[in-house]
């Protein structure tokens, strides 16, 4: 794919400097730019900063098909609106899909791949505490990935639990790491004997990760103390906390609080809602169902929660800035031109532009594009 000829988008409302604005939108080289620019009439739309999601599902399939699976995942997150997403793969002693192995195969194949993709996908490492054995394995990896996300998780403790609890569950995972459920809990057993290796382990980690410059948290803090421990080592990032405890005692540290955005605009209540409403979200994740984030910014302006700016902000412009993504998040001259295209009436995704290109077009969009046959013979070629 190559960039979109110079163009401008007129007619719309835009997000900009933080509230809707009635303007036109310039688009030049991958960049939001000034300039009296071909037009294409996109009345009727609404015109938000591309989606920015810090827990985009990683691809399923084998190693031969991974290739494939990356480009289908770029096109499912460009229909969502997203324009930047972290795979959440997992670096964890469960094996199978969430192996290192396999997180070295995501990353070199990403690494390979990264600029042919629909949307600017990069990797997530969900990270277990407890694999003591492969520090330097996985900076090497990361390295030759160039670079990522961490996020800090504690299964091994939590594994009998789950065995007891959720018996065909736990079969379930272990049967796709290939083992039987007596061997899967045995390696959750073999993982938590390393529980005194812990603390020097992330200890060196986090080290590692300061002189990479890799921003790094934990997921699943069930409370403030644990939250305390990792922020004390420098995994601000509260990723998904389990508790309202936690989430108070990340913002009291000013850690960026994550919350996943499914649910949020169902019915019914949402206890992610209360935590949005107390102003302890500062940014929303798909976790699994991409189209969920667009759906909960707009769903918190229906309930009356949110601005629409401040809503879209959760999505875009605040993980953005988590990530230390200074270039993108906003539709401010000079940053990148991802721009998501949404039929005001429908709230429907209906085109969406990434670094300049144009990835995902449909409805309403298609046909005002199509009155720009040199835009779209570019965006074919």
């Amino acid at each position: 794919m190559v960039y979109l000829p110079p163009l401008r988008l007129t007619g719309a409302t835009i997000l900009r400097d933080g509230e809707m604005q009635r303007r036109s939108l310039g688009l030049a080289d991958g960049r939001i730019a000034p300039g009296p620019f071909p037009e294409v009439d996109l009345g009727g739309f609404l015109l938000m900063p591309g989606i920015v999601d810090l827990c985009f599902d990683a691809p399923a399939g084998g190693s031969a098909a991974l290739s494939r699976a990356l480009q289908a995942a770029g096109r499912t997150a460009a229909a969502a609106g997203i324009t930047t997403g972290f795979l959440a793969q997992g670096w964890s002693w469960e094996g199978g899909p969430r192996a290192p192995a396999r997180a070295a195969a995501v990353g070199a194949e990403l690494a390979r791949t990264r600029q042919s993709l629909a949307a600017d996908l990069r990797l997530r490492l969900d990270c277990e505490t407890h694999l003591t054995d492969s520090g330097a394995a996985l900076l090497s990896m990361i390295e030759a990935a160039g670079g990522g996300y961490v996020v800090f998780r504690d299964t091994a403790e939590r594994a009998e639990e789950a065995w007891h609890a959720d018996p065909a569950g736990f079969a379930l995972r272990a049967w796709a790491a290939g083992r039987t459920p007596e061997e899967h809990l045995a390696a959750a057993a073999a993982a938590r004997g390393r529980a005194r290796e812990v603390p020097r382990h992330l200890c060196r980690l986090a080290e590692a990760f300061d002189r990479l410059g890799l921003v790094y948290g934990s997921h699943g803090d069930a409370d403030g103390e644990t939250r305390e421990g990792f922020a004390m080592i420098g995994a601000r990032v509260a990723d998904c906390p389990a508790t309202r405890k936690a989430a108070a005692a990340a913002h009291a540290m000013m850690n960026p609080v994550l919350l996943p955005a499914d649910g949020i605009a169902g019915p019914g209540e949402c206890p992610r809602r209360d935590l949005i409403r107390q102003g302890l979200c500062d940014a929303l994740v798909s976790a699994g169902r991409p189209g969920a984030l667009a759906e909960a910014a707009f769903a918190l302006v229906e309930q009356g929660i949110l601005t629409l700016p401040r809503a879209w902000a959760l999505i875009s412009a605040r993980p953005a800035e988590i990530l230390r993504m200074p270039d993108r998040g906003a539709l401010t001259p000079g940053l990148r031109s991802d721009v998501v295209a949404v039929n005001a009436e429908s709230r429907a995704v209906e085109a969406v532009i990434a670094g300049g290109r144009l990835t995902h077009l449909a409805g309403e969009a298609a046909r005002r594009f199509q009155n720009q046959p040199r835009a779209l013979a570019v965006a074919a070629e």
